[in-house]
């Protein structure tokens, strides 16, 4: 394997580390843990025993990544921002047995200072506010913002709001690829990619 390290990033043995990935200062890869090619590790962020990071992920400086968390390729983590994996913890009760999986869906970005709650399902290309507290499972392409996060609004994958007009469809302003909205049950919308 060929990455860079920075000489105070801290890599403990028997963890897997993709071709071209950078390691910055301080950072802290545990035993166990899975970060796939390309990705960028900023300063001071730890990635626990049993993360797997895909390709392309990007985690900015002061993120903590906790065992159980699953991000595809082309995640962004904003700086600060922080996972649990534990629902009730408790300094005198031993729950690691009990860790809830997260996933970060491809393409998704998670803003500065967000909290993901364990046991979500953040979806393919959403993009959650900075500062979200995220409670819920957040739709492919959704766009939450607030505490706790709210939809409110469908981006594409270029990460730009889209608007729809009567008969369902927006395009992205920057990609100019289509987007269709579709009826799910219950009268919650999704999106769909043209």
């Amino acid at each position: 394997m060929h990455f860079f390290a920075h000489s105070t990033a801290i890599i403990d043995e028997g963890c897997s580390i993709g071709n071209n990935t950078k390691i910055w200062h301080f950072s802290h890869i545990m035993s166990g843990a899975v970060i796939g090619e390309s990705c960028n590790i900023g300063q001071n962020v730890m990635v626990a025993s049993g993360v797997k990071l895909g390709q392309n992920v990007k985690v900015q400086n002061n993120v903590s990544i906790y065992s159980g968390v699953t991000c595809e390729d082309d995640v962004f983590l904003g700086p600060s921002s922080v996972f649990t994996n534990i629902i009730n913890p408790r300094s005198a009760v031993n729950r690691k047995n009990e860790y809830t999986p997260t996933y970060v869906g491809r393409g998704a970005t998670i803003g500065a200072n967000a909290t993901i709650i364990c046991g979500r399902k953040i979806g393919a290309y959403s993009f959650v506010g900075a500062g979200a507290v995220v409670t819920k499972d957040v739709p492919d392409y959704a766009l939450v913002v607030g505490n706790p996060a709210r939809q409110t609004g469908w981006v594409s994958k270029m990460g730009h709001k889209l608007a729809f007009n009567a008969q369902g469809l927006a395009q992205c302003p920057q990609g100019k690829d289509w987007y269709q909205m579709v009826a799910e049950k219950a009268g919650n919308g999704k999106i769909e990619a043209l």
